[in-house]
């Protein structure tokens, strides 16, 4: 067994930032990757339920003999899912990440827990990759780290990448208009994050560290942002604080 493999089966405490540390941005390396499960499970409410019902979703939309992509896939979680749920219809999963740490990792947990799928797993940038004959693609907290001028691009090139009747699904982190309603979900978030053990320092700390890298729209931006893409219909189909998930249906 691999040390990826041990570090699959047995859930890694994050805490990265547990003590004081100079400020630097945050990325996808290999302290991150270790921890991952555990960071992103105690830092984004609903999470579990979003990607147990990314595999409903994919059933609903996924076509036999097409592409299914999971952009920005970290260890594979949203591929699981929908693999779960669509295994019959012979699909082609097609998972990628620009971190060589992630896509390592993703690998060798894809491998093992979906032998029998057709499976691609490429360390590649989302934004260069070519879509095509795709019935299902998920941007699973993903757009918020790509630079907000080049995200209709991204989108517009799923768009067209996607079959008559595929679906985008889109989960983000969401900022709101009225300063009253954003203040009120940031607390609310941080208090989630501190009923899940972490740290005033490492909610600081993390924050701080994610300010010039993680970038989140309103929701009022990604459904502008979607239309002008081309989706025909967009629905925002789940909310936990200051966290959301949107389908996005081509004609």
């Amino acid at each position: 067994m691999t040390k990826d493999s041990k570090l699959d089966d047995k859930r890694v405490e994050d805490t990265l930032f547990a003590e004081a540390q100079p400020l630097v941005d945050f990325a996808f390396d290999d302290a991150v990757a270790d921890v991952f499960p555990d960071m992103i499970r105690r830092s984004v409410p609903g999470y579990e339920t979003v990607i147990s019902m990314l595999g409903v979703l994919a059933r609903e939309y996924a076509q036999a003999h097409s592409n299914v992509y999971d952009l920005g896939c970290s260890l594979g979680a949203a591929t699981l899912a929908m693999h779960r749920q669509t295994r019959e219809l012979s699909l082609n999963h097609i998972c990628v990440d620009n971190s060589e740490s992630m896509i390592r990792r993703c690998r060798s947990r894809l491998q093992r827990h979906m032998p029998e799928a057709a499976l691609e797993v490429l360390c590649e940038d989302i934004e260069t990759l070519a879509i095509r004959n795709a019935s299902v693609v998920t941007l699973n907290f993903t757009l918020q780290f790509i630079a907000p001028e080049a995200r209709l691009k991204l989108l517009s090139k799923i768009h067209q990448g996607l079959r008559p009747g595929g679906a985008l699904i889109l989960s983000e982190k969401l900022v709101f208009e009225r300063d009253s309603e954003n203040q009120n979900q940031l607390n609310w978030h941080h208090a989630f994050k501190r009923a899940n053990g972490y740290s005033d320092l490492e909610i600081s700390q993390k924050r701080a560290a994610l300010e010039n890298v993680l970038i989140p729209d309103s929701r009022e931006q990604h459904v502008e942002r979607l239309s002008q893409a081309g989706f025909c219909e967009i629905v925002q189909w789940f909310q936990a604080f200051n966290f959301a998930s949107f389908v996005a249906i081509k004609k």
